[in-house]
This record gives C-alpha cells, structure tokens and sequence, in this order.
C-alpha cells in the first residue's frame, strides 16, 4: 500500500481544495476525516465539497450517516480502513482530508476502543444536563489532567466519554489514546494560516453559509430528526438556537463566526501537538507544488520528520 495522504488542520484553510488537487495529480482517491461530513443533509454548515467535486474525485465517507444517529470514532476507523483497503486494491492513492484530529489519529495510528456502559453514560449524561459540562471537565482534570487538557470544556460528549472509560477501566483515559506512532504509513501535511487572515476567511465562511441556505437546511434537518451530535456542531447549534427564539439571526451569525474560531484553535492546538505533521502556508501560490514535493520525498524516503522542516508559524497554537 503507498503511503496514506493526509492533509489536516484547522477549518478554512482550504483543506479540501488541496486534497482535490493532490487526489487529481496522484491518480488518488479521498477519504473524509471531518466528523459532521459524515452526516446526510449537513451540507452547507460543513463546507462540504459539491457534487461536481464528488464526481471528478472519488470520495469516500461522506454522508453515510443519518443526522439523529451519533458518530463514533471505533466505527469511523473500521469503516475507514476499509476505505482504504478498496482504494489500494485498485492501485489508487487514499488522500485522507479533515480536521477532526481524534478521526485522523483513528485512521493513521493504533487506537484503542473501551467498552462502554449505557447505564454509566446515562448517569454522566444527566449530570450534564443538571450540572452542566464545565463541572463534569473539572472533574476530568482531577482525574485525568492530560486527557481533560485536550479536551474543551465546552465538549460535553467528548467529557462523558472520558469519565465513563475511566469509571470503567480504573485507568485514566489518556492511556487508551493513541500515540504518534503510525499504524497505517503516511505523510501528514498540514495547512497553517495567518490568524487575522484565517480569521477574515471563517467570516467570509459563514456569510456564505447563510447565503448558501444554512438556515432553511437546519430547519429540513429538524423536520426529520436532528441528533444530539449533529445538533451541537458549530453552525448547527447557533441557528437552533435561533429557530427556538432564544437568540436573533445576527447574534446567531456572530456566533457561529465565534465558534468556528474556537475551533480552528482548538484544531491547530491538536495538530500541532503532533512532530509528525509537514506544515505549508495555506496561502502559498504554489501550494500544490510543494504538497506535491512533500509527498515525493515522503515516497522516496527521503522526507525527515515534521520537526527537522524549518519552523512553522503555528501562529494558531500559540
């Protein structure tokens, strides 16, 4: 199998664009690794790529789940890998695109999956609810300060499932995650980004969300059941909020333009955690080019570690 592609960081810098490129000029194929990308319906508020994309590249795991069902990370690695499988069986390249750092690291790296308990994630759950998800994460830190650090406070399910592995396991959660040690061979390039610049393209982002019909897809959606995950992604969650009168249309788009930089900070906070990723400048007009230059060596055998390239901004992480 040729080493896997993948091209991450954080939201807008153009990550899908460049996997398109690189898939066309590597005879490749894409495989999603954005967590909302795999909902059905959830178009517009993901950036997901058009169907004129969708038919000059094969993609794979877009839209394989209904908005109500919860994605987990076990299953996308299963379904994933087995992406990967039928692409190297036609003698294609997988280029993995997403930001969603957890599903990148299930798909590239060993990961283990503990068992859950219906009965203890209920009960974690319900404290959300009535105590609120800043409490639960403050419990994880005096638990498990490593796993809480790579986690937002604002990120409830990510939280419950934390507490639930460490009430089931006696183990701290942080030991099940997986390490930078790939499982599947590739090449991480990542996608950096001026903040005021990548700033100024998250606003431009969400205008054309909302020109683009986000409103009126979130209210399809609610007519045929939205999920707790699918109801909580950035976007999605703010023009809820808006349809139930609890905030105005621009307090809406204020925040989900809020939101989103959180998550591109979030992003660049994981990415950059790990020495492995390759970082360009998202801005480079020869940003092909040199992706292309970085898989080359990568193949030759001739690419060192993300950590020998020179410096990167990382402006995000900082």
């Amino acid at each position: 199998m040729s080493l896997v592609v993948a091209v991450v960081g954080p939201t807008a810098t153009g990550k899908s664009d460049l996997g398109i490129a690189l898939a066309r000029a590597l005879d490749g194929e894409v495989v999603n690794a954005d967590a909302m990308q795999l909902y059905r319906g959830m178009d517009v508020g993901t950036a997901k790529v058009t169907a004129a994309e969708r038919a000059e590249v094969v993609h794979h795991l877009l839209d394989v789940l209904e908005p109500d069902e919860d994605a987990t990370v076990a299953d996308y690695q299963a379904r994933a890998r087995s992406a990967l499988e039928e692409i190297a069986a036609r003698g294609r390249r997988a280029v993995a695109v997403g930001g969603s750092g957890l599903y990148v690291r299930a798909l590239l790296d060993h990961m283990e999956f503990p068992g859950t308990d219906p009965d203890v994630r209920a009960r974690l759950e319900d404290r959300v609810e009535s105590e609120g998800a800043r409490a639960l994460h403050a419990e994880l830190e005096r638990l498990d300060p490593v796993a809480a650090a790579g986690i937002g406070p604002r990120n409830a399910r990510r939280t419950v499932r934390a507490l639930e592995v460490i009430e089931l396991t006696g183990r701290p959660y942080s030991a099940s995650l997986p390490q930078h040690v790939y499982e599947v061979p590739a090449v991480q390039i990542g996608l950096d980004c001026d903040r005021a610049m990548l700033d100024a393209r998250i606003a431009s982002r969400v205008e054309r969300m909302w020109d683009g019909g986000l409103v009126q897809e979130v209210e399809r959606l609610l007519a045929h059941g939205l999920g707790r995950t699918a109801s909580r992604a950035v976007g999605y969650a703010e023009v809820v909020a808006m349809l139930r009168g609890e905030i105005g249309p621009d307090e809406a788009r204020a925040a989900t333009a809020a939101g989103t930089r959180r998550l591109a900070r979030k992003q660049m906070g994981w990415f950059g955690r790990d020495p492995r990723v390759h970082w360009l400048d998202a801005q480079d007009p020869h940003l092909v080019e040199r992706a292309l230059d970085l898989v080359a060596r990568a193949d030759a055998g001739t690419l060192g570690p993300g950590s020998d390239d020179p410096a990167p901004r990382r402006t995000l992480g900082s």
